[in-house]
């Protein structure tokens, strides 16, 4: 998960499209509501479809319990 990192000193350690600030709770949230791809990326011109992907695909993995290891600051950590 090259795209989803997690640094303790950004957004209070919550999983994030790396290089923003934006959560992937924010992301998921959008969907839910019933937001379209397109839409989300009008809110959030950083972000590329690829990232929505990525936040999709790692709250899967936590959903389905597997170990998930993101990016911390070059180093990594498990997550669950």
């Amino acid at each position: 998960m090259k795209r989803i990192v997690v640094d303790p000193k950004v957004m209070a350690g919550k999983p994030v499209v790396k290089g923003t600030r934006i959560p992937v709770d924010a992301i998921l949230q959008r969907i839910a509501d019933g937001m379209t791809i397109d839409e989300i990326l009008l809110d959030y011109p950083n972000i590329t479809r690829d990232d929505i992907k990525a936040a999709l695909e790692y709250s899967a993995n936590v959903v389905r319990g597997e170990d998930i290891i993101p990016e911390v600051k070059g180093k990594y950590a498990v997550s669950s």
